[in-house]
């Protein structure tokens, strides 16, 4: 799914071998997809950014066309933290020593992750329909719970959820796409035949030891930093008018983060897709604050 001006490469940093498209001229920004989608999700934002930035927009690690080993039992190797690592040293080969970060759901955990440990690296990030994982955690008993199923269920032993996925990949996509998203035909059929292309064994494997590190990993790497460590660069909290549980997500994140903006647009859970033009617009002056 080629994007005009943009090319796709590969590039291999340790064990994974990364999938990315990229293009554009200008301060670089690394765009990070979430569950369970792939970088073709930023196909009506990243074009648009391209016009005053480097875009860079890889598969998260064993996602879409990206491949990795297996996690382990514990999520070992999709943790955000090993994640983060892989990517600034992505961005490095492809010559972006510094750099913006734009998360989705699961890519957004990445993405702060990658602002608390590597601050000389980022230069701000935006988090959509996101708060931190251990704040996930602890109001999971509350509020729409059964919209949490993933946090659970792909977090169980291996290869309990990863049978169950892979027994009927397209439901799952249709569920979440048909209760997570205000406006489901925001996703158009091409973007789903592209996500349920994805779905392979490897994939879903992938997305398993993503939630098993959240849940076994992630939290506690933020139980640590919590009250500790602090995001320097500036923060986009940016949520859907939908998403109701995440009314209260720029006061969650004020707790982390020493610069926050806040902004509700409209749409669910899918922000890249729901609501692109909106996106766009918020990012163009969080990105160039002075108008360069």
């Amino acid at each position: 799914m080629l994007w005009p001006g943009f090319e796709d490469v590969r590039v291999t940093v340790g064990a994974a071998d990364y999938f990315l498209t990229h293009g554009g001229d200008g301060a670089p920004v690394l765009l990070l997809h979430g569950f369970p989608e792939t970088h073709a999700c930023w196909a009506r934002v990243a074009p648009v950014l391209a016009r005053g930035h480097r875009v860079v927009a890889p598969d998260l690690r064993g996602c879409g066309d990206s491949h990795a080993p297996a996690g382990g039992p514990h999520g070992e190797g999709y943790t955000k933290r090993e994640m983060a690592r892989e990517l600034v040293d992505l961005m490095a080969d492809l010559g972006h020593d510094r750099f913006a970060v734009v998360g989705h759901d699961r890519g957004a955990r990445v993405g702060y992750r990658m602002a608390l440990d590597h601050p000389d690296r980022v230069t701000r990030v935006a988090v959509l329909n996101v708060v931190p994982t251990l704040d996930q955690f602890e109001r999971m008993g509350t509020g729409p719970s059964l919209g949490y199923w993933p946090w659970f269920l792909l977090a169980q032993p291996a290869r309990f959820p990863e049978e169950l996925v892979g027994a009927a990949p397209g439901a799952l996509l249709d569920h979440a796409f048909a209760t997570w998203a205000g406006e489901p035909r925001a996703i158009d059929d091409a973007h789903r035949a592209a996500y349920l292309a994805a779905m392979t064994p490897e994939t879903i494997a992938a997305m398993c030891a993503d939630y098993r590190a959240s849940f076994h990993l992630d939290r506690l790497h933020d139980a640590d930093d919590r009250g500790r460590r602090r995001i320097a660069v500036p923060v986009l909290v940016v949520t859907g008018e939908d998403e109701t549980q995440l009314d209260d997500a720029p006061q969650v994140w004020q707790a982390w983060a020493d610069d926050v903006t806040a902004v509700r647009v409209a749409g669910g859970h899918f922000v890249p897709e729901e609501a692109s033009d909106a996106l766009v617009e918020a990012l163009g002056p969080f990105l160039d604050p002075l108008g360069s």
